[in-house]
């Protein structure tokens, strides 16, 4: 008996905005984006590979990877997430897509790990993961069409960082947009226009000061948060003027306060969004219907 396919659908695998971990804490930010048969990861925070083996996915089928840019509870676990696929059988391509220095970031990777890879390569026979990696860095608009899937990608407001694109992601008539991390960004609201999910970043600001008072850097931590990320009222706003059909809070900050649940998040943004709503939380599936 065949085995139906799997639906679409979207699974949120690291939840949580920022590098740091807690003792029973979310993990940073990665998605998994089931489109048009394509296993898509959005994302290497770190945790993405124990993600996307619990939600179900064989590393052998890894397929196609887009990165935001380039902070490192976005990137950080992208060579060890290949070099784990390898391990554990890949030998087919895979599509790297990120912005510019997405290449050196894996050629380092590589060389940091040159001992381990040239012995598995000729004691276990493995092909040359370096020839299964291809990096494609991209700026804003068009960034590939392929087999029915298109993928556009826009420049947000994430200072000090430059190169950080908000992605779309169509195929069959389906869509699903991806913020980044930005502060309010108007031109969003069309770039993500009628999307079925728009995943955007969100930020309570009750959390902000005993965020700062545990991560430390007091002052220089809350200006950047401020200049840089946006609130959960903002990210309602975005969808609203944008018309999707859910929004999914994701990236939260703070993700991991005692005294922040999903409750203030809802209340939070249902000041400037009444439509279906998903707040995120790691293993968290969202169906493309």
């Amino acid at each position: 008996m065949s085995r139906a396919p799997t639906p679409d659908r979207l699974v949120l695998l690291g939840s949580k905005g920022g590098p740091a971990l807690r003792p029973g804490g979310p993990w940073p930010s990665s998605s998994l984006l089931r489109i048009g048969g394509r296993n898509i990861v959005v994302d290497c925070g770190l945790g993405v590979t124990r993600g996307l083996a619990d939600a179900g996915l064989s590393l052998k089928a890894l397929d196609l990877i887009f990165i935001t840019h380039l902070h490192s509870d976005h990137v950080l676990e992208l060579g060890p997430l290949i070099h784990t696929a390898w391990t554990a059988g890949l030998s087919t391509q895979v599509g790297v897509f990120g912005p510019p220095g997405t290449d050196h970031h894996w050629q380092h990777f590589c060389q940091a790990m040159e001992f381990d890879i040239e012995i598995r390569i000729a004691d276990e026979g493995r092909p040359d993961i370096r020839e299964l990696v291809s990096i494609v860095e991209f700026g804003e608009g068009e960034v590939v069409e392929q087999r029915g899937l298109k993928v556009m990608a826009l420049r947000v407001d994430h200072p000090p960082v430059v190169d950080c694109f908000a992605l779309r992601f169509e195929h069959g008539g389906k869509s699903v947009a991806f913020s980044a991390d930005t502060a309010f960004f108007p031109p969003l609201a069309r770039f993500a226009e009628g999307a079925d999910i728009l995943v955007h970043e969100a930020m309570l600001e009750e959390g902000i000061e005993r965020l700062v008072a545990k991560t430390g850097n007091g002052a220089r931590l809350r200006d950047h948060l401020l200049a840089s990320h946006s609130f959960a009222e903002e990210a309602g706003r975005i969808a609203g003027d944008a018309g999707v059909k859910r929004l999914v809070l994701n990236h939260l900050i703070p993700a991991d306060d005692p005294e922040i649940g999903e409750a203030d998040w809802t209340a939070a943004v249902r000041k400037t969004w009444s439509g279906d709503l998903t707040i995120a939380r790691d293993g968290l599936v969202v169906e493309l219907a």
